[in-house]
């Protein structure tokens, strides 16, 4: 079976506080967009679990979490594993905020309830994926929706009106346990308005949401690096964007337009910084 995994974008992230468990409360509005990694499974007889990329550094074994999720299946079902080719095309730029490893695992439950003719409910697939990383279960549901407790409890919002997007990863990676163990000693400039744009979303107002993006991660990134990303956004608003702001922990920022010109003239205007470009729709 092939099948697409798409990215997300965060169109608001907060971060709450550190909850007893250790992880953090999130309360943040999730997007998935035309982007995408293209995935080939096909069951083999050696009984082995293999995963192959176009990117020599990523893990072809049980570290990448595409074998992961396909052990939590069957484990999940009570079976044992089987033999398994994970074939996987990247196109999700790798450590950018876009959840490419986590789209790649839901891409692989989604795949599998369809292939062995489980007819689990999304619901039910996006439980597995619970067991997998936090972003899974939304990977799974995809759309538009509210994403809150570790990022796994979803909630569908009304459809973001169809637009323009385009993104661009500079060209350095930020670790996401570091800007976590930085975010609560942070003194956080503003929030995002999270229920104004889900107020805008029930009211199809693309800018209003445009508008109320925000994202908390932005304060707890290096000098550097935030200065980067900030010329990013400023770049897109100049160019034309309704909004602008980084998508997870980064570094990727991105802007939404409701004219494709535009957009287009963005991407162009954005290839002056060094990284990797995209122009992309929302789904």
């Amino acid at each position: 079976m092939k099948i697409q995994a798409r990215a997300k974008l965060n169109l608001t992230l907060d971060v709450l506080g550190r909850r007893p468990d250790g992880y953090h409360e999130m309360r943040m509005i999730m997007q998935s967009v035309e982007l995408a990694d293209t995935l080939d499974l096909a069951f083999n007889n050696t009984g082995e679990l293999r995963v192959s990329t176009n990117l020599h550094f990523l893990p072809n074994n049980e570290k990448n979490l595409a074998a992961q999720a396909a052990l939590r299946w069957w484990a999940a079902q009570g079976e044992p594993p089987r033999g398994l080719d994970i074939t996987i095309d990247k196109h999700i730029p790798v450590c950018a905020g876009m959840a490419g490893g986590s789209s790649d695992a839901a891409a692989v439950l989604q795949a599998l309830n369809v292939i062995e003719d489980r007819r689990r409910s999304p619901e039910m697939v996006a439980r597995v994926g619970e067991l997998v990383g936090s972003d899974v279960p939304y990977c799974v549901l995809g759309g538009t929706a509210l994403a809150e407790g570790r990022g796994e409890i979803i909630t569908p919002l009304p459809s973001l009106p169809k637009c323009w997007v385009v993104l661009c990863k500079p060209e350095f990676s930020i670790s996401t346990p570091a800007l976590f163990a930085k975010i609560d000693s942070v003194k956080l400039r503003c929030r995002p308005d999270t229920q104004g744009a889900i107020a805008a979303l029930e009211a199809g107002d693309l800018a209003g949401v445009a508008r109320r993006m925000y994202n908390v991660f932005e304060d707890a990134l290096p000098e550097r690096q935030h200065a980067r990303v900030n010329d990013i956004k400023n770049a897109l608003i100049q160019c034309g964007a309704l909004g602008a702001s980084m998508s997870g922990t980064g570094p990727t920022a991105f802007g939404l337009f409701s004219n494709e010109s535009l957009a287009q003239e963005a991407q162009e205007r954005l290839l002056e910084f060094s990284g990797d470009v995209f122009l992309t729709r929302t789904v």
